[in-house]
């Protein structure tokens, strides 16, 4: 898109309105508000449905196999955010696929509040995967569009839409956890239905008044005679993976695990195939390949963090449910809670971490440092969560602060790692792949997760300590390697701290 084309968006937009910024944040901001509170609330409760009996509202499934869909689940989610990019960029603009992307998360959710069976259950998360690749990417793009080149309030602007998204995070396994697991899961799904509801209702009645050309125009798009081939090669595509399909499960060819085998191998695949495109294209300059380089062990470090990150919503879900005292200070807590402390850890420490950046200045960490500092916290939180088996063996219920407190160290390690990699990102990015590059970012926690469905099924109770140290003793092994290479990664990285 060009500069004048952004400059005359931006100029369509109202720009005060909401804490001092651009109307269209308030549009953006509950509109994210509500799809996070609908997301984090059907995770916060998914897992525990997928496992539980049938007699207690569940669908029975295995329970590592539970935990194995549920990071696969994630990891492609993460996934299609690529086609969601490519549909807005080439075809029909952020700000519809805002709103379809909204449609079809309301419309999965939907499905799960219907009592059903494990067929709909996998419909539903179709319809949730493709909607959230939808919706994710170009809510954040939009917000970005709205603030000029020069408007020194982006950056403030993006973190009051990051509070958005934690605030919904944060209340959502409050409100829909405490329903879903006390009364009923079905019940549960319905309110993150609503929730997604309310969030499209927010976007259609204020759009047009707040957000001005934002999402409207098309940055690349397709000439009538490639629109033509691409519906027709995604036509036939479509067709042809339901053939496939019809023929595999019946035959015993796509199962469960064939599935999530199939998923891990994608989840390393598509960023390898990323990396050596970029790297091999004519676009790239000499200095930009070397800033490639410098940016895949980063890229690594960070696989390494969202696999520990991640297990909060699978395996330490798990130990909620099942080896937790849940009844604490006279109150009974719901497993459910556990998966609002990340995001309310972060509205508070987020703001401590920025604060000590600028700080420290030129004297605070470099990147690679940075990364290896998240890597250590994060080993760290699973050190921790062993403890308790340690000391009181593997049959005793765990003091919930325990829990509590792997979770507030993890966050330690996001704050070190996720902004910072965000940021090195758009610095380390070949100019020719920039937008790529951010996609490439994001699918380091789809290969996570691809990563997490193979080792969630290794998780018994019984061998919780092996589990937990191995993964967090190859953390910490991992942080102090990246620790000791990064003056040479910092060579590759040609200028940029």
């Amino acid at each position: 898109m060009s500069v004048l084309n952004k400059q005359k968006i931006a100029d369509s937009v109202p720009q005060t309105g909401f804490f001092g910024h651009p109307k269209g944040l308030f549009t953006l901001f509950f509109t994210e508000f509500w799809e996070r509170f609908s997301y984090y609330g059907m995770r916060a409760i998914l897992v525990f449905y997928m496992y539980y009996e049938v007699s207690k509202g569940g669908l029975g499934l295995d329970e590592n196999m539970s935990l194995a869909i549920m990071s696969i689940y994630g990891s492609l989610v993460y996934m299609s955010g690529i086609i969601g990019g490519w549909l807005a960029d080439r075809i029909f603009g952020t700000s519809k696929a805002v709103f379809y992307g909204g449609i079809l998360i309301m419309l999965g959710h939907i499905v799960l509040a219907v009592p059903g069976s494990v067929t709909m259950f996998f419909v539903s998360m179709v319809l949730i995967v493709l909607g959230t690749g939808l919706l994710k990417p170009n809510v954040s793009s939009v917000v970005g569009e709205i603030y000029s080149e020069q408007d020194n309030r982006r950056d403030a602007g993006f973190s009051i839409f990051y509070m958005g998204i934690n605030l919904g995070g944060f209340l959502a396994p409050l409100i829909v956890g405490t329903v879903g697991m006390k009364y009923n899961f079905h019940l549960g799904f319905g309110i993150a239905a609503v929730g997604m509801f309310l969030g499209l209702l927010v976007f259609m009645f204020t759009k047009k008044k707040n957000l001005g050309l934002a999402g409207t125009i098309v940055a690349n798009p397709l000439s009538q005679t490639e629109k033509k081939k691409v519906f027709t090669t995604i036509g036939l595509s479509a067709v042809l993976i339901a053939i496939l399909i019809a023929i595999a499960i019946p035959n015993g060819l796509l199962s469960f695990k064939t599935f999530i085998n199939l998923v891990g191998i994608l989840g390393f695949l598509i960023p390898t195939a990323y990396f050596v495109a970029m790297y091999r294209s004519p676009k790239t300059t000499e200095t930009e390949r070397s800033r490639i380089i410098a940016y895949i062990p980063l890229f690594l470090a960070s696989v390494m963090f969202w696999a520990i990150q991640e297990q909060g919503s699978t395996i330490l879900a798990s130990y909620a449910d099942k080896r937790t005292q849940l009844d604490f200070a006279g109150i009974h807590i719901s497993p459910a809670w556990f998966q609002s402390l990340n995001p309310l850890f972060i509205i508070f420490l987020a703001p401590v971490f920025a604060w000590l950046w600028v700080k420290l200045g030129n004297r605070q960490p470099s990147i690679p440092k940075k990364f290896s500092l998240g890597l250590l916290f994060a080993g760290l939180s699973f050190l921790v969560i062993l403890l308790p088996a340690y000391f009181g063996g593997s049959d005793s219920l765990v003091n919930p602060m325990w829990l509590v407190l792997s979770y507030l160290i993890v966050v330690f390690g996001e704050l070190c790692l996720s902004p910072v990699g965000l940021s090195a990102t758009t610095k380390l990015a070949p100019a020719a792949f920039s937008a790529q590059t951010m996609s490439l970012w994001f699918l380091s926690n789809a290969a996570a997760q691809a990563l997490n469905a193979q080792l969630v099924q290794f998780y018994t109770p019984e061998n919780e300590m092996l589990y937990f140290g191995v993964i967090g003793g190859a953390s910490i092994l991992l942080s102090i390697l990246l620790f000791a290479l990064s003056p040479k990664i910092q060579t590759y990285m040609k200028g940029v701290r």
